[in-house]
């Protein structure tokens, strides 16, 4: 008996509405951003890229990127085993500072470095008096995008960890494994799908960061703009080419981002099929030998 109880014109209906919300939301906003982009001519569009202000914010961009990915994929997997794996005082507290990030406007976020360690914050004065910049420098916008990423990681890690339970290490360890090796050759290998989708996300969200560091770079051309603040300050010059085009990269990057993560679903969930049908024909050997022994 067939599970649905929709009329079949329901169904087309919703299948309808989505696909319609798809084409308005994802697709035509990615049209116009390729076609702004290149309707001058491909010559234009590399020459926008090439222009010094343009690629000095690629470059600052991914120089940020770099340092706030693996601080925050060593910060996610260490938080993450500690919560998953163990019972201690203050495991709350620690799972509700994680989570603080996504429920704090990247806005504020900013306004808090600028607080902490602009020239009227708490450690403003010492700053300055020892020729430290951290405020409208590339210091402040890694400070900001690693806080603005701080979760990314460590919310994908820790569900993961917590269905695979401790079973496996345990056991390890038992066997006379060290640490390193029972994280290296055990815990590892069954996170490393939730891993890859964590600092997938966690590139994208810093390299696409707008609000946090806005507060926190002072739009120096050329020195402190990232590539979507430049691109808000080619839009507003009304070069549109320009701003279409280095929009694109973010572009290209965030179809890379949803490339990737169909990817890893698709292995991830072809890794479980493999997985449960190999402890289906175990389960299946066994119970045949003990009828036979019976």
């Amino acid at each position: 008996m067939s599970i649905r109880t929709e009329q079949p014109w329901v169904r087309r209906a919703l299948i309808a509405a989505a696909l319609v919300c798809l084409a308005l939301f994802i697709l035509l906003p990615l049209f116009v951003v390729f076609f702004n982009a290149l309707n001058k001519g491909v010559e234009v569009y590399f020459r926008s890229l090439n222009d010094p202000d343009t690629f000095s914010a690629i470059r600052l961009t991914v120089i940020t990127a770099l340092v706030a990915v693996p601080l925050n994929l060593i910060f996610g997997v260490a938080a993450s085993w500690a919560i998953a794996k163990f019972d201690f005082w203050g495991k709350n507290f620690l799972t509700t500072l994680i989570d603080l990030p996504l429920s704090v406007s990247p806005v504020i976020s900013g306004l808090i470095f600028v607080l902490l360690f602009g020239a009227q914050g708490a450690f403003g004065p010492w700053l300055m008096e020892h020729g430290i910049k951290i405020i409208f420098a590339p210091p402040a916008i890694i400070l900001a995008t690693i806080f603005i990423t701080f979760p990314m990681v460590a919310r994908e890690l820790i569900p993961v960890m917590k269905a695979q339970g401790s079973e496996e290490e345990e056991a390890a360890m038992t066997l006379g494994a060290s640490g390193f090796q029972t994280f290296w050759r055990v815990t590892l290998p069954n996170i490393k799908w939730g891993l890859l989708y964590g600092v997938i996300l966690c590139n994208a969200r810093a390299m696409g960061e707008f609000g946090a560091v806005s507060v926190v770079s002072g739009h120096i051309r050329g020195q402190t703009n990232t590539l979507p603040l430049h691109i808000e300050i080619l839009y507003n010059e009304y070069n549109f080419t320009a701003a279409f085009a280095a929009a694109s990269l973010l572009a290209m990057l965030a179809l890379v981002t949803l490339v990737l993560k169909s990817m890893i679903e698709f292995k991830y969930r072809a890794e479980l099929s493999a997985r449960d049908g190999s402890v289906g024909a175990f389960a299946g050997v066994a119970a045949g030998k003990m009828e036979n022994h019976s």
